[in-house]
C-alpha cells in the first residue's frame, strides 16, 4: 500500500534533493509543499491537509537558517523553528510519525571530539536556540518523532557555501576563508537518501525508533579545507584562498568552533553507509556543472 509522506519546505535544499528521489521510491506518494501551499504557522490548516491527504509521515524540512539575520530578527526565527514544530506536532498527533530536521548548533562547539546524541546542548545563537526547542517541544509532546541533526548543508540547490565559494572563486583573486572552526560538511542529496531510506526501514520493520538522531558525511575539515577542495574540483586556480582566525572574520551569531557529529547511532539502527564528504562534494559539483 502506497505510503503518504507530506514534505515541509519543499523549496528549500533538503526539500528540492528530496523531490529529486521521488520517482525511485515508487511506493511512496509525496506532498511537496512550502509557505505557499501549507502554512506552518495555521495549525488548523496543517491539520485539514494530514487528515485530507491521510498523510502517514511529515518530512519536516521548514525551518529559517538565516543565522547571523536571526539575531535581530529573533522573533521569526522562533516562530518558524520552535512555534511552527509545535503546530505541526500538534496536527500530526495520532495520525503522521515526523521526521524533524535540526542542527549541530544546539552545541557549544567546545568538545574536542564528535558530538554524541545524549551529549549536553548549549546554544551560542538565537537560531541554535530557537531549533533546540523546536526539538524539545517534539520530545515533550510525546509524538512519535525521529530529529536529525546535521550540519554545514550544501546542495546543486539554493544558497549555500560551495555554490558561494564557486562564484567568488571566479570573480576574485584572493578569498579569506576560516580555518579554525572544524566540522563535517553534508551533502544534501545524501541526508534526503538517507530520510528514505530510515522510512523504508520504518516500513519494512513496522517498527518507528523515535528519538535524536546525528547525520552527516564522514570525516573532519574546517572552512578553508572545504574551500580548498572546491576549488580544486572545479578546477578554480586563478584565486588564492587565505586561511584567518575566527576573530578576523566578525559576524552577528557565534558558530562553533567544533561540531563535528557522532554519527555511530544513526548508522547502527538503519544500517546505513555514509560516504565521505569529500566523494560527495565531488558528486555535487558534478551536477552543478551539467545544470551550467
Amino acid at each position: 500500500m502506497t505510503k503518504q509522506i507530506l514534505i515541509t519546505g519543499a523549496n528549500g535544499q533538503l526539500g528540492n534533493e528530496l523531490q529529486q528521489l521521488m520517482e525511485e521510491y515508487p511506493a511512496f506518494c509525496f506532498f511537496p509543499t512550502d509557505v505557499d501551499t501549507l502554512d506552518l504557522s495555521q495549525q488548523s490548516q496543517i491539520a485539514d491537509f494530514i487528515e485530507t491527504n491521510s498523510i502517514e509521515y511529515v518530512i519536516n524540512c521548514a525551518a529559517y537558517t538565516a543565522v547571523d539575520k536571526a539575531e535581530e530578527d529573533t522573533e521569526a526565527c522562533f516562530r518558524v523553528n520552535r512555534d511552527c514544530v509545535r503546530n505541526l506536532a500538534n496536527a500530526a498527533a495520532g495520525k503522521a510519525k515526523i521526521i524533524h530536521i535540526s542542527t549541530d548548533y544546539v552545541f557549544d562547539g567546545k568538545n574536542t571530539i564528535p558530538y554524541k546524541e545524549t551529549d549536553p546542548v548549549n546554544p551560542q545563537s538565537v537560531y541554535g536556540q530557537s531549533k533546540l526547542d523546536g526539538e524539545r517541544i517534539l520530545l515533550t509532546l510525546g509524538h512519535p518523532a525521529i530529529i536529525i541533526r546535521t550540519s554545514w548543508l550544501y546542495s546543486a540547490f539554493g544558497n549555500n557555501f560551495v555554490k558561494t565559494m564557486l562564484r567568488l572563486g571566479h570573480e576574485r583573486e584572493r578569498l579569506n576563508v576560516v580555518a579554525d572552526q572544524f566540522g563535517t560538511p553534508t551533502y544534501a542529496a545524501d541526508l534526503a537518501e538517507c530520510i528514505l531510506k530510515i522510512i523504508t526501514f520504518c516500513e519494512t520493520h513496522q517498527r518507528f525508533p523515535a528519538g535524536i538522531y546525528h547525520y552527516s558525511n564522514e570525516g573532519v575539515c574546517s572552512w578553508y579545507d572545504f574551500a580548498l577542495k572546491i576549488h580544486q574540483l572545479a578546477g578554480i586556480d586563478t584565486c588564492k584562498i587565505i586561511p584567518v582566525a575566527t576573530s578576523e572574520y566578525p559576524v552577528k551569531a557565534m558558530r562553533p568552533i567544533y561540531s563535528v557529529l557522532d554519527k555511530t547511532m544513526i548508522k547502527t539502527t538503519f544500517g546505513l553507509t555514509i560516504p565521505h564528504w569529500e566523494d560527495s562534494l565531488s558528486r555535487c559539483i558534478s551536477s552543478l556543472s551539467r545544470r551550467s
